[in-house]
């Protein structure tokens, strides 16, 4: 006999520890090279080792594990591979802060313990949030968990480094990056969010040289003046044609620049000249090598003002604006400030504006790569879904600028590179230590301090994990993998760059498929952020309403690339319907008294109820196979959640009660198997999106096997579809319906029967109703059942309708006091009058209108409506009662 010891009250808290423990002690989410099995697989986007779980992570994940387990019961060889990004920037400000608060600094520890001391803080807390995955039910294979700077994935890095170098597509350069003040690095295009932010524009004058006349500029950055070699006009800009080749006089410094003509140059924009900076700006940078312009650094790396800017050296950048500004209107440079909304650049890890700044580092040549990722995309070798990301990723790449990789940071890949001291060779080298000039064979070598962009090396996520460069056999029938799950916040940073080294290095593509996901955003469609106080934490809703419940919501209401908001009330709604399938399987199991698992009824045996319910079931998995398989998650979810709660549970174990409850019945045998059949499979579908309550009430359900993960996925079953007695079936739900609304009209006692006299069109139908006229008795107390005889007079006092072409008549004698009713109806009406009235006055009442906040308004007209809608439903009933 299967244990039903369900309890009465669904607890998640109660099980989903102790099912994760059992499927991980079981090894049940590891996969084992095997050959002969068709493979299934996803690499996880690393999260970075300093982070917590968060809701964007929460539904990455719990798309994933959809996919995985979804496959995995399908008979797939499934391995979704975790690991964590090591995260260069964010980890190196952590043990920075750590260091900060013993009274030191990496600086005074050096580089060595500093690397040593990451190497703790990641071991100590690196791996919270795997743990936190844990909870949400992600059934990743943890044996084979992997970290970005883990010996193999080093290993790979280097491989990649230096072979793209002896290529020539690495290599060094002094050009303009974008430089973090606050994390005092360089970052790639990528890594900086420009927000629009209202600011000024300063036009100021520059005399031209050996005249009284001038040169108007407007900028945006006055302080980089200090580092203009040039002026800029538009070559059909009319008002300065006969001015190019001039000498200005820069204000304040008094150096000597040119004034030359480029095409850049918008003639729109403010004045139409423009100051040229090309050690501080990308596109004076452009112009400058274009005209051959001295490049001049007068911001340091902390974002102080240089040396060589005289009397504000030292001064902050915005503290020297504010200086400079006021200095150049008293010295008579200064023309008028207007205000002026522009695109800053902020440093996408700490938000601090980032200055543009000439520097030397390693980039690399991205042209070369990019064709063949376009193509893969272009050919439909990778797909994304949806299909219109396909377009926001080409255009990106066909307009890629070189990759700049180096960091200045101490925690990360450290940069391959070595220089001789001696005779000032560069040596690049996959091994991890050189001591001897392969030129001059000097031993007076200094490592490159540098450490690649964390991007560098989960651009290798997909292979690097599979033991690349090692040709490992799980490399062979591993990748490419399956699909990738991402946000399209990060098709940029992360997906091109992945496509990209892996046709380079992998030898193919990554991944076949890219399934893009939204941003799960507050109720008010906000970002969640810890500025805004809107974040909710995934955690905590797990701890209180169960990894289900959060899962399940998370997919519900969910298309392919959109955002979605998170309400509480969606939080509810879904472990409400935990709940309903679990207080149905409790039922199920109470009933299950010499239950037959060896029983299999004929078809004769089955009832209509039965071959209605077992064809919707039918119908169900086709739908939800059909819509994993096209990615639409949250339609497969949907297509459950009506199954279970709507035709299941409202209306399959509702119609079954009277058979299981009579032991006597000999249909009593086939109501268990048919409830325990579709239970069983209906929780082998849900299963990838609810693990722990199917795996909790799968193991107390007659089944067979360790554990529901184990268990194969439903096939469709074409021989279980029934139109004829889904028709049916439909047409009796309907009656019941209609029957229904029609005693709560008249507000009949709802254990009362009530005589139902039906009028049939056909004798088929009128066949059928008969033969199931105790599903009318059991769902809508409709006793005595009458067939009303064509040529009979119409029955009396009873109310009628009309559902499926039949026409039903409720007499009222018996069922209610019609003057007690009537009573009753008109105290309602009273009630409403006054209310009405109340809201008239007060929607009416000028003061209210103009200080009341406009929500209440709008809620109080709401009221009225609901109120005035309430009335007019209770005056048809009085009405209709009245000519009874």
């Amino acid at each position: 006999m299967q244990d039903v010891s369900i309890p009465k009250v669904y607890d998640p808290q109660s099980f989903e520890k102790k099912w994760y423990k059992f499927w991980e002690d079981n090894k049940l989410f590891h996969a084992e090279v095997e050959k002969d099995k068709k493979p299934y697989s996803i690499v996880i986007p690393p999260p970075n080792v300093t982070g917590q779980l968060h809701m964007g992570h929460a539904m990455d994940n719990t798309i994933q594990d959809i996919l995985i387990r979804f496959h995995r019961m399908q008979g797939y060889n499934t391995l979704w591979m975790p690991g964590c990004d090591h995260a260069g920037i964010a980890t190196q400000a952590k043990v920075d802060a750590a260091l900060r608060e013993k009274g030191t600094s990496r600086h005074e520890i050096g580089r060595k313990k500093f690397v040593q001391k990451a190497w703790e803080w990641k071991e100590k807390f690196g791996n919270r949030i795997m743990y936190q995955l844990r909870s949400l039910g992600s059934s990743c294979d943890w044996d084979r968990e992997r970290f970005t700077m883990d010996e193999g994935c080093s290993k790979a890095v280097r491989e990649v480094f230096v072979k793209l170098y002896e290529e020539g597509l690495i290599y060094q350069g002094t050009r303009i990056t974008n430089w973090c003040p606050h994390c005092n690095t360089a970052l790639s295009d990528i890594e900086v969010e420009h927000k629009n932010e209202m600011g000024h524009l300063y036009h100021i004058r520059y005399q031209i040289e050996g005249t009284d006349k001038y040169i108007e500029i407007a900028t945006t950055r006055p302080e980089t003046m200090f580092g203009d070699t040039g002026v800029a006009v538009h070559p059909d800009d009319e008002r300065y044609k006969n001015l190019v080749g001039s000498v200005l006089i820069l204000p304040l410094v008094n150096r000597h620049i040119p004034l030359f003509a480029d095409s850049y140059v918008d003639p729109d924009f403010g004045t139409g000249a423009v100051k040229v900076t090309p050690a501080h700006d990308p596109n004076d940078f452009e112009m400058g090598q274009r005209h051959s312009l001295e490049q001049i650094l007068v911001i340091n790396s902390d974002g102080t003002m240089a040396q060589n800017t005289g009397k504000y050296a030292g001064m902050d950048r915005y503290e020297c604006r504010k200086k400079l500004i006021s200095d150049l209107r008293e010295q008579g440079y200064l023309l008028g400030i207007e205000e002026h909304e522009h695109a800053v650049g902020h440093c996408s890890r700490c938000d601090t504006t980032v200055e543009p700044m000439v520097s030397k580092q390693w980039f690399v040549k991205m042209e070369s790569l990019a064709k063949p990722a376009i193509e893969a995309v272009k050919s439909g070798k990778i797909k994304f879904v949806p299909e219109r990301f396909t377009k926001i990723y080409c255009n990106w790449l066909e307009n890629i600028r070189d990759w700049c990789i180096s960091r200045q940071l101490w925690w990360g890949h450290q940069i391959p590179a070595w220089y001789c001291q001696d005779c000032g060779e560069t040596i690049v080298s996959r091994e991890n230590d050189i001591s001897i000039c392969p030129k001059c064979g000097g031993h007076n070598l200094k490592r490159d301090e540098d450490v690649l962009d964390t991007w560098f090396s989960s651009a290798l996520w997909p292979f690097e994990t599979m033991g690349w460069p090692e040709q490992t056999e799980e490399l062979k029938q591993f990748y490419p993998t399956s699909v990738l799950v991402t946000g399209y916040d990060i098709i940029f940073f992360w997906v091109a760059r992945m496509v990209m080294m892996g046709l380079k290095f992998g030898g193919d593509i990554p991944f076949k498929h890219v399934f893009i996901h939204g941003l799960v955003r507050d109720s008010q469609g906000r970002k969640m952020s810890k500025s805004l106080g809107n974040g909710i934490d995934p955690v905590e809703v797990v701890e209180k309403y169960g990894a289900d419940t959060l899962r399940f919501m998370l997919i519900t209401g969910n298309t392919p690339g959109n955002d979605m908001r998170f309400y509480w009330e969606r939080v509810e709604s879904a472990r409400n319907f935990a709940n309903k399938l679990w207080n149905a399987s409790r039922f199920m199991l109470m009933n299950l008294e010499e239950y037959d698992k060896g029983f299999i009824p004929d078809d004769a045996e089955y009832t209509l109820a039965d071959k209605w319910i077992l064809s919707c079931y039918a119908h169900t998995a086709e739908s939800v196979t059909g819509n994993l398989e096209k990615f639409e998650l949250g339609e497969a979810a949907r297509s459950l959640y009506e199954f279970i709660w709507n035709e299941f549970c409202d209306w399959y174990i509702e119609l079954s009660k009277a058979r299981l409850y009579d032991k006597e019945n000999p249909s009593r045998k086939v109501a268990q198997y048919v409830l325990s059949y579709v239970l069983e499979h209906t929780l082998r579908l849900l299963h990838p999106f609810m693990p722990f309550i199917t795996e909790e009430i799968w193991q107390h359900i007659p089944h067979e096997g360790k554990s529901i993960m184990e268990s194969s996925w439903p096939e469709y079953e074409a021989d279980r579809i029934d139109d004829s007695s889904e028709k049916n079936m439909t047409a009796v739900m309907e009656t019941i319906k209609v029957i229904r609304n029609m005693r709560a009209e008249v507000n009949a006692a709802p254990g009362k029967k009530s005589e139902v006299i039906l009028n049939f069109s056909d004798e088929k139908t009128q066949a059928i109703f008969i033969a199931n006229k105790e599903y009318l008795t059991v769902l809508a107390a409709a006793q005595p059942i009458t067939v009303w005889k064509n040529g009979s007079a119409k029955p009396e006092n009873a109310m009628t309708a009309v559902a499926e072409g039949i026409e039903i008549y409720l007499p009222l004698a018996g069922l209610i006091n019609v003057d007690k009713e009537m009573g009753r109806l008109n105290k309602e009406k009273t009630k409403l009058d006054k209310e009405i009235e109340r809201l008239a006055k007060k929607l009416s009442n000028k003061s209210f209108l103009a200080k009341a906040p406009a929500e209440i308004v709008e809620k109080e007209r709401e009221k009225q409506k609901s109120y005035m809608d309430k009335r007019t439903s209770v005056n048809d009933r009085l009405s209709y009662l009245a000519d009874l």
